[in-house]
């Protein structure tokens, strides 16, 4: 189904049970290949980020199973013999399965992801410390060859808090020799989730949850039963509709304690939120107020996947706003679409635009370029008078279950063609 219909102007009323972590779920099924054992990690998202892992882990040899509740994992015949091109052509999340690769066959095989591969973010920093643990690295055929005789401890120092780096590293980490330490580590909730599981498998890693972690190496590895935290990002997506189309919800199971950032710019925007044992609950106040300047930051700062969100909220508000994404560029691609449905965003430089308030959205057809953009063009839909047709949805199904499921239950009029 590529597109999504709205009939906008409906405020959101009700509760919704927010899905299991999609950058929780990738990095620990990648985890599972460091194991011969059979691991049950419940609570995983059934969404099409996680299919093309599952695909993945098949063709490396493991035997993956979808249980009720979670996914079943037996990877005790992946071996070398695995590691064909084909294992991982077309997979980009392969990125993800490196470290573990490393760890488990002494070599791994990506898929060329485009452009200088060697010297461009985000994969430059993941080879770089790789490297610094005995991986050497070539091209061959249009493919990444990695390979070590052995991973080894070292002191590594991230020159910036790179997420996808931080988890490759703990996850060759933990099968090195010797000890390996991070300082500048990422400090997100899901590398947290990443230890946790590690740690229920053997292993032995301090510091979590801080910007120094310190991997002891060498421990065998079983298998375990873990259960993914819920969906910091989704449940962010559903915070801000609400405060766009002036409802009252509660969000259920949502990591309150992960979403401090989020809950202090909902009240900016004139929201009333608050934690119960059910999860967070959000009153809006109808119409949302500008903020002065909403700047994106690394963990636990306001998180870049949740920019193109607020953004959204912030065409309705009265008065200016001014918005910063300190993290990456292009995120901004949303406002070109925002404003064919009558939103004033103006753009002042790869990193900033500034959002003249008080607009009635209407609806239109518009396109979703990306993942988090497509889902803050749903929330613009809902708060919009009359139609919206989003397509380009396949991006948005990467990251959410089943995104008009959970807005019908919440009382909106949306549906998937």
């Amino acid at each position: 189904m590529d597109s999504i219909h709205i009939q906008g102007g409906i405020a959101l009323q009700g509760k919704v049970c927010i899905q299991g972590s999609k950058n929780a779920a990738l990095p620990i099924l990648a985890a599972t290949l460091l194991t011969v054992e059979q691991s049950y990690i419940k609570n995983c998202p059934r969404i099409a980020d996680v299919y093309a892992m599952v695909s993945l882990l098949r063709r490396l040899g493991c035997l993956v199973t979808w249980r009720e509740d979670g996914l079943s994992v037996d990877s005790s015949q992946v071996g070398r013999e695995a590691m064909g091109g084909e294992a991982v052509k077309g997979m980009r999340s392969s990125l993800c399965l490196l470290g573990a690769l490393l760890g488990r066959c002494g070599e791994a095989v990506l898929e060329h992801p485009g452009g200088c591969v060697i010297g461009e973010r985000p994969i430059n920093l993941h080879l770089w410390a790789l490297e610094q643990m005995g991986v050497t690295f070539s091209e061959e055929e249009g493919m990444i060859q990695a390979r070590t005789a052995g991973l080894h401890g070292t002191r590594i120092v991230l020159p910036m808090p790179s997420v996808g780096a931080t988890e490759n590293i703990i996850l060759a980490g933990v099968m090195a020799e010797d000890d390996t330490s991070i300082e500048g580590a990422a400090k997100e909730p899901e590398i947290a989730a990443l230890c946790r599981y590690l740690q229920s498998c053997g292993a032995e890693i301090d510091g979590i949850g801080t910007d120094r972690l310190v991997i002891h190496g060498g421990n065998k590895l079983y298998g375990t039963e873990f259960a993914v935290p819920s969906d910091r990002i989704v449940a962010g997506t559903y915070l801000m509709a609400c405060i766009g189309t002036g409802g009252c919800v509660l969000l259920e199971g949502a990591p309150a304690d992960e979403m401090a950032a989020v809950l202090e710019a909902a009240s900016w925007m004139g929201a009333s939120c608050w934690t119960t044992e059910e999860g967070i609950c959000i009153q809006s106040s109808g119409c949302p107020k500008a903020v002065e300047r909403l700047t994106t930051l690394p963990y636990p700062g306001f998180p870049t996947d949740l920019q193109s969100a607020a953004l959204t909220v912030l065409t309705a508000a009265e008065g200016r706003s001014i918005v910063e994404e300190s993290i990456f560029e292009n995120r901004f691609r949303v406002a070109q679409e925002l404003n064919r449905m009558g939103a004033c965003v103006e753009q002042l430089d790869a990193h900033t635009v500034v959002v003249q308030g008080a607009k009635q959205l209407r609806g239109a057809e518009v396109e979703a370029r990306e993942l988090r953009g497509g889902a803050a063009l749903v929330i613009a839909g809902l708060m919009a008078r009359g139609e919206t047709r989003v397509t380009g949805c396949p991006y948005i199904y990467r990251g959410y279950e089943n995104i008009c499921r959970d807005f019908r239950e919440l009382g909106a009029r949306i549906v998937s063609v």
